[in-house]
């Protein structure tokens, strides 16, 4: 029996399992919709096919003495049918038999991930892969490994499984010293039930608004989604002295900037926004304000410094050698303190797909949601395919708060809009405006 490998947890992910709780963890989910309903058979014997590609993703999750550590699974674990909504929450002692899931949902295959393993991008290497290999098994079509598709009979590259962080750490440490950003409260569901709704635009149509502001499509749309936010801080916060600045996450993906094919975390922030006491915003100007603000903050220089900074903070020696335990006290009292309050929510767009046109026969749409985050109760996530962007927008509050706010700013700029939710009655998706 070949001895399964095992590795430490990258530097992004080591606060992700001791940041755990009843009521949060960080799962992200990429799905791929298909023509024809899912053979869930024919999927298993596709993902027992894949697993052993990927001995970084295919992975549980276990506590050592100092540190925990990941350790590729010894087979693929059991397709599932869909849950009542998505990114349900994965307990720990789940993340220890293994950390994703397969979900089928009549022509949906959704994988969702607990982020300790990989990031966006590296999942959707790992979808990309999975639905080619149950294309070829399904329906015999010959899909080419390119364009993100790998091939799931070659032997995984070491530089698949690398520690980017470690290898790309600049010389000088970056402050992560801010503001702290308005963030959106409200009474949370009950039993953790989420609601995600997507807005599906006409991805040209999109990329030609967002090039007449000389900006792009992600700088575009976090203006829009910025100028939501401070509407409702408006509405609720009627106190001008209270009035905060609204900042928005953008994950950065690195493997843009450092010649990395790790398929790990390898993915940094950037927090752009507006400061409302300041005055009113038009909304060419925050498009401009955000386009600069993301040239500035995201570059190789500012990212190498991040991760010298994220990558130093674990080195210590009196750190290294102190137990498990009493780092996961530390570590989620720093992440409670500290880790969401610089911003109102993420936007994280994994951007244009491209996959083999092969595809293009069997596959129709793919969507990534990202879960909410710990404290606060949104959180957004962007794909393009086939000509469509798919906005989905999550939440685990009662109230679509910020989806009335997003309405009316699309509305006034007349951008057409189709939107789905996990909540509306059944029936065709309804057009906005």
């Amino acid at each position: 029996m070949k001895k399964l490998q095992w590795m430490t947890l990258d530097n992004a992910a080591k606060i992700f399992p001791a940041s755990l709780s009843r009521n949060w963890s960080n799962v992200f989910r990429i799905s791929a919709t298909l023509r024809d309903p899912v053979d869930a058979v024919c999927l298993q014997e596709a993902l027992d096919t894949v697993v052993k590609r990927f001995p970084s993703t295919a992975v549980c999750i276990k506590p050592g003495f100092f540190w925990y550590y990941i350790e590729q699974l010894p087979h693929a674990p059991k397709v599932m049918e869909e849950k009542p909504y998505p990114l349900s929450r994965m307990p720990f002692d789940d993340i220890r038999k293994c950390a994703f899931r397969v979900l089928v949902y009549n022509r949906r295959i959704a994988v969702e991930f607990f982020h300790a393993v990989t990031d966006g991008n590296g999942g959707l290497v790992f979808v990309k892969t999975l639905v080619a290999e149950y294309l070829r098994k399904k329906y015999g079509a010959s899909i080419p490994c390119i364009h993100g598709v790998l091939d799931p009979n070659e032997p995984p590259k070491p530089e698949e499984k690398e520690d980017s962080f470690q290898k790309y750490a600049g010389p000088v440490k970056a402050s992560r010293a801010g503001p702290d950003s308005f963030r959106i409260f409200a009474k949370r569901e009950p039993d953790g039930y989420k609601t995600n709704t997507t807005f599906i635009f006409d991805a040209e149509d999109i990329h030609s608004r967002a090039k007449e502001q000389g900006v792009t499509v992600t700088a575009y749309f976090a203006a829009i989604l910025l100028m939501a936010a401070m509407r409702q801080q408006q509405s609720t916060v009627k106190n001008p002295k209270r009035i905060q600045p609204v900042y928005i996450t953008i994950p950065v993906n690195l493997r843009k900037m450092f010649p990395s094919q790790s398929l790990r975390n390898f993915m940094l922030y950037a927090n752009p926004g507006i400061d409302p006491r300041l005055g009113e915003y038009t909304f060419e100007e925050i498009c401009q304000l955000l386009h600069h603000q993301m040239k500035i903050m995201i570059t190789p220089k500012n990212m190498a410094a991040l991760i010298a900074k994220n990558v130093g903070d674990e080195k210590p020696l009196f750190l290294r050698a102190t137990p498990l335990f009493l780092k996961n006290i530390v570590m989620r009292s720093v992440f409670n303190a500290v880790g969401e309050r610089k911003a109102c929510f993420s936007f994280s767009n994994l951007g244009a797909v491209t996959v083999p046109a092969e595809f293009s026969n069997f596959m129709e749409r793919m969507d990534f949601v990202i879960g909410p985050q710990a404290q606060s109760p949104y959180n957004i996530g962007a794909i393009t395919y086939g000509g469509k962007l798919y906005i989905n927008l999550i939440r685990n509050i009662e109230q679509p708060l910020l989806e009335r706010k997003l309405y009316e700013v699309l509305k006034e700029l007349g951008i057409r809009v189709c939107a789905e939710s996990n909540t509306r009655p059944k029936g065709e998706p309804y057009v906005l405006y």
